[in-house]
């Protein structure tokens, strides 16, 4: 728990830094002459980065065993984003906003692994759902911050310029967490952990997990996307879109705990909510009512608290320690190629219509429920911990 705590204190610092600057990244580029579509390609450009790039370092740290440095060199990338500041091309802005998610990608499997080993003692959902919860504070800390600066007469430079300080803040906390816990593959030993399968592959039912998570990721509206529709359509004021994105962040942090707490009691079944609420989110967030794309952010945040809880828990009961890091870069290529997709079509259906949005989103989200019921059929319980499906 206490290794856990100083992970997490680690992400929040760094949440502050990556989400306040996310929260505004779309208007932001509007500013800059960007386009929707180019924001959609952007965003999942980003994503693709963040995730795709994760199946490498994954690999690289399970053969390395490197887990400490590929964690601090990806956390040192969030620099980045106070750049920002003095950035007044959107290709440029798009090319750092890229790096903090290539960052993310070379942290991510290691960072995983590493709280992997430490939760089995607590429970993988209880374990990751305290993590997301102190990372999900400072994803609510860092967009109130760049509100506040708009509510003081500031800009999105100002805004970004103020990053500096918690980006500074994440170093310090994780050197400090390497320095007081050691080694974390003591909490876990090698025989620990679900089959991954037969010779050097992956279970069955990790590739069909994979699969559902792809299409049920595929239709999930980035938040990029539609904050550019809250600003050009001009339902919201500037300074309220990083308010409600930290309400989304609020509203993730408290269903990760949730979602967590019955994964360990349910297994993958705490996934089943998941394609509902990412069909919901079209039908309100592209709509030009307050009182629509409000409901549709405490939905976007509800369905981002199952994504970082359950979804990363799910992936250390579906595979052994020895292939642990390795399993989590396959599976976030997965998620970010899928996102960058998505994200690719919405925005360009942006310019087409709502309702082709609507329809695309249904078509993937129905999709990813066929192919639950399937993976329910044909999956076995996959671990005490996690129970069944």
């Amino acid at each position: 728990m206490q290794f856990i705590f100083f992970m997490g204190l680690v992400s929040l610092f760094a949440d502050i830094t990556y989400e306040g600057g996310r929260s505004v990244a779309g208007p932001f580029l509007a500013t800059l002459g960007a386009s929707a579509a180019w924001v959609g390609l952007a965003a999942g450009l980003g994503d693709l980065l963040g995730y795709g790039l994760r199946l490498v370092s994954g690999f690289v740290a399970d053969r390395t065993k490197a887990y400490w440095p590929l964690t601090i060199i990806g956390y040192a990338c969030i620099f980045a984003i106070p750049l920002l500041c003095g950035v007044s091309s959107w290709p440029v802005a798009v090319l750092l906003i890229s790096l903090e998610r290539v960052g993310k990608a070379i942290r991510s499997p290691a960072r995983d692994a590493i709280l992997s080993y430490a939760t089995k003692e607590v429970g993988r959902g209880w374990g990751f759902a305290i993590h997301e919860a102190m990372d999900q504070i400072g994803a609510v800390t860092g967009p109130l911050l760049i509100s506040a600066i708009f509510v003081l007469r500031g800009g999105y430079r100002q805004g970004f310029a103020l990053l500096w300080l918690p980006a500074g803040l994440a170093i310090g906390a994780l050197l400090l967490a390497r320095s007081r816990i050691g080694e974390p593959r003591q909490f876990e030993s090698p025989a620990a952990g679900a089959p991954a399968g037969t010779g050097r592959g992956f279970s069955r039912i990790f590739w069909m997990y994979s699969l559902f998570t792809f299409l049920c990721v595929a239709g999930f509206a980035n938040f990029q996307i539609l904050s550019y529709h809250f600003k050009v359509s001009h339902v919201i004021p500037d300074f309220q879109i990083p308010i409600f994105y930290a309400i989304a962040m609020a509203v993730d942090g408290g269903v990760a705990l949730l979602i967590g707490k019955y994964y360990d009691k349910r297994g993958l079944r705490a996934l089943l909510a998941l394609p509902f609420l990412t069909a919901l989110i079209p039908f309100f967030g592209f709509s030009s009512r307050y009182g629509f794309v409000l409901a549709a952010v405490l939905l976007w945040g509800a369905a981002m608290g199952i994504h970082e809880t359950v979804m990363r828990a799910a992936i250390a009961d579906l595979t052994s320690v020895d292939k642990r890091g390795a399993a989590y870069g396959i599976f976030n290529l997965i998620y970010g190629g899928s996102w960058f997709l998505g994200s690719s079509l919405v925005g360009l259906l942006y310019g087409i219509s709502s309702v082709s949005i609507i329809a695309f989103v249904l078509v993937t989200q129905i999709a990813a429920i066929l192919v639950f019921i399937l993976l329910q059929r044909a999956s076995h319980r996959p671990s005490a911990s996690a129970g069944t499906l």
